[in-house]
């Protein structure tokens, strides 16, 4: 249960001064739902204004305070073009005050014809004119106060700038921080004496303060400290429980893996990963292991074989993953390799209804089914096992880790959990990520795999590529088209799968189909099936194809405006093709204006094909982005610890959190107790839970 001293951080945001329904949407969408939320809303730059008394002061690019009397109010022919004020200063020079979107109908009010006003932004030009977009701050000023009155105020240092989302303003946003600032509790000190002493850090409630002040960095590097210590200290209190938790050792015979029928050898890393498997199952202490291999690199046969040991044993075994395409691909793969051993393996998803669901769930109530495959619905209260024995966790990243133990909660004893991923994850993140499990890899590719030609071709040659696109088509292959998003944003030019769709359906018919995340279940799992049967040749996709499809006779891949993708994601869409015998290609079509960071992003896919290269490589170009959780579904790793922090203070953090561990299992001594109210500030109470009396 919550300590009440946190209850006024978890109220909601609605409970602030001036927060109706009608903010409470914007707010909303940035995640704020609750007053802790708005604390830790940090500002994401500061910026310091010059007040200047005119126009000619300023620089293009610099951040000014002038003051400026609108002369002329100028709408767009569409909703969806700028809504200009012209507006001019004391020495008579013109300057366009400019609005997109619903803040444009502030304008009227803000900026009435006449009326002499500050304005505060960034200044900048249009064609021949000057113009400030969506200033930060318009205040009122009399005609007499000169250069330096009124709201020359405005010209303050270190203003936080905060991210916003459509209907809040930066003074809207500063206001509310500031009521949540003022509700901050006096809690108790959980980081270790000695390491605040020596990182000379403020307190907690001083830190946040002084984050939303002036970005002090021992200010943030506390903050950022405090969630990597609540992290490091869950992932251990699980690691801890399962080793102190009765499970049960199972040993297999071997004689269903003797069944199996596979055409191909299995590479030296796949024996050594089922080995480690295979004796960390052999123990009463439930296992907890991550197997972490690259694209193709074979984790399906290792996890049917860690299956397989538990079935071997008289127990069952469930496979979670994140999507319902995904699930029925595992299901028809299992399926597959698994015929020749009279091992039942059967598929539970949502879609799953009537007397087809009621005979699953008793065929896993009474044993009947040994491997089920599935989504979410593994772990509702409604499925009950036999005795399931083991877990195996596919694109372990995209599900939490409450998620997790929820599933494993379903054993009559602790059972075994493997969790896998097909996205590298540097040496140095590892421990970030999975602190709590020990690690297999997969760093070995099965023999024969032919290396994918991958290039890089720019937008502009759109037409010959469709044309390649045509005779690849015509020689009775397949290929994928993938595009950044699902339809047009009315703000930017990011190619959408749907209008993409519809160009080349009109070139191609219907050989095209088309899959993405917003379409019905029944309309995506036919679409897929035309095209894993072949009956279709060209499958245009957002990201949802990004892990799972396994199409041997797509041997082409196209990925629209590649720059907009992280690397991660482009290798794990390349490996789509390159999964049959035959020679594969890789087009990544770029647009014009591209970054010195992003040419060599797209240099490095040309390359290498080396997951584990390209995310250490990624790590040092772009950063941690989604390598480190927060652009994954389920449970982002951290909201206020950037990638040089996690790099600089997780290992401090661990040997904190172990520490602390090995002093106080219980967390029941006064940093203990501290800890606790940590771990309940940073969500992470599933830790909480699994301590006795927590």
């Amino acid at each position: 249960m919550r300590p009440e001293i946190l209850n006024p951080l978890f109220a909601e945001t609605r409970s602030l001064e001036g927060v109706g329904p009608k903010l409470a949407k914007p707010l909303e969408r940035l995640g704020l739902a609750r007053v802790k939320d708005v604390a830790y809303h940090l500002p994401e730059r500061f910026v310091s204004r010059r007040a200047i008394a005119d126009l000619d002061e300023g620089a293009e690019g610099e951040q000014v305070v002038v003051a400026l009397t609108p002369t002329e109010h100028r709408a767009a022919r569409s909703q969806r073009g700028p809504y200009r004020v012209l507006a001019q200063d004391a020495a008579g020079n013109i300057c366009a005050i400019t609005y997109f979107g619903r803040a444009s109908y502030a304008a009227k009010k803000l900026l009435p014809v006449g009326e002499r006003r500050w304005v505060a932004g960034r200044l900048d030009r249009y064609g021949d004119m000057l113009q400030i977009v969506h200033p930060d701050h318009v205040e009122g000023g009399g005609e007499g106060d000169g250069g330096d009155g009124g709201g020359a105020h405005l010209g303050r240092l270190n203003e936080p700038v905060y991210r916003l989302s459509e209907g809040l303003t930066q003074p809207r946003v500063a206001a509310l921080v500031d009521q949540a600032l003022a509700r901050l509790p006096d809690l108790p000190e959980w980081i270790e004496p000695g390491q605040l002493e020596r990182a000379g850090w403020p307190a907690w409630r001083e830190a946040l303060r002084l984050a939303h002040r002036n970005g002090d960095a021992a200010a943030r590097d506390r903050l950022a400290y405090d969630e990597l210590l609540a992290n490091s200290l869950a992932l251990l209190l699980v690691k801890a429980d399962s080793r102190r938790r009765k499970g049960q050792a199972l040993v297999g015979d071997g004689r269903l893996r003797a069944k199996l029928s596979l055409p191909f050898e299995m590479t030296g890393a796949q024996k050594r990963s089922i080995a480690e498997i295979e004796g960390d199952m052999a123990q009463e202490a439930p296992m907890l292991r991550l197997l972490q291999g690259d694209v193709g690199a074979g984790k399906t046969v290792v996890a049917l074989a860690a299956m397989l040991i538990a079935v071997e044993a008289g127990r069952q075994a469930a496979l979670l993953a994140p999507t319902e395409i995904l699930a029925r691909q595992h299901h028809e793969t299992l399926r597959r390799m698994a015929a020749s051993t009279g091992v039942e393996v059967a598929l539970l998803t949502g879609r799953a209804k009537g007397r087809e669901r009621e005979g699953l769930l008793m065929g896993l109530l009474d044993g009947s089914i040994d491997i089920v495959v599935g989504t979410h619905s593994l772990f509702q209260d409604s499925v009950a096992y036999r005795d399931l024995g083991l877990v195996v966790i596919d694109e372990q990243h995209r599900f939490g880790v409450a998620q997790r133990l929820a599933l494993a909660a379903k054993g009559r004893r602790a059972p075994h959990t493997l969790a896998m991923t097909a996205t590298p994850i540097p040496r140095s993140l590892t421990l970030a990520n999975y602190g709590e499990m020990d690690v297999s890899r997969l760093d070995e590719l099965p023999p024969g795999r032919q290396a994918i030609d991958t290039r890089v071709v720019a937008q502009e040659r759109m037409e010959d590529v469709v044309a390649g696109v045509a005779r690849h088509l015509a020689g009775g292959q397949q290929a994928y088209w993938v595009c950044p998003m699902v339809r047009e944003n009315d703000s930017d030019d990011i190619a959408a799968a749907e209008a993409r769709f519809a160009a080349l359906r009109e070139r191609f018919g219907d050989a095209v189909v088309m899959v993405h995340g917003q379409l019905a279940p029944e309309i995506k799992d036919a679409n897929m099936h035309r095209f894993a049967s072949g009956a279709a040749k060209l499958l245009v996709a957002t990201t949802v194809i990004e892990v799972g499809v396994d199409v041997p006779a797509a041997t082409l891949m196209v990925i629209e405006q590649a720059e907009r993708f992280g690397l991660a994601q482009l290798h794990q869409l390349r490996g789509r093709v390159g999964r049959g015998s035959e020679k594969s290609v890789c087009l990544l079509l770029r647009g014009n204006e591209l970054s010195e960071t992003g040419k060599k992003r797209l240099a490095l896919m040309r390359e290498t094909q080396d997951g584990f290269r390209i995310a250490e490589e990624d790590l040092e170009l772009r950063g941690g982005g989604e390598l480190l959780g927060t652009r994954q579904s389920g449970e982002a790793a951290f909201h206020l610890a950037d990638l040089d922090q996690v790099q600089r203070l997780l290992p401090a953090a661990h040997a904190d959190a172990r520490l602390l561990i090995d002093r106080d299992g219980g967390l029941t001594s006064a940093r203990g107790e501290a800890a606790r109210i940590l771990l309940y500030l940073f969500e992470r109470d599933w830790g909480v839970q699994l301590l006795r009396g927590g």
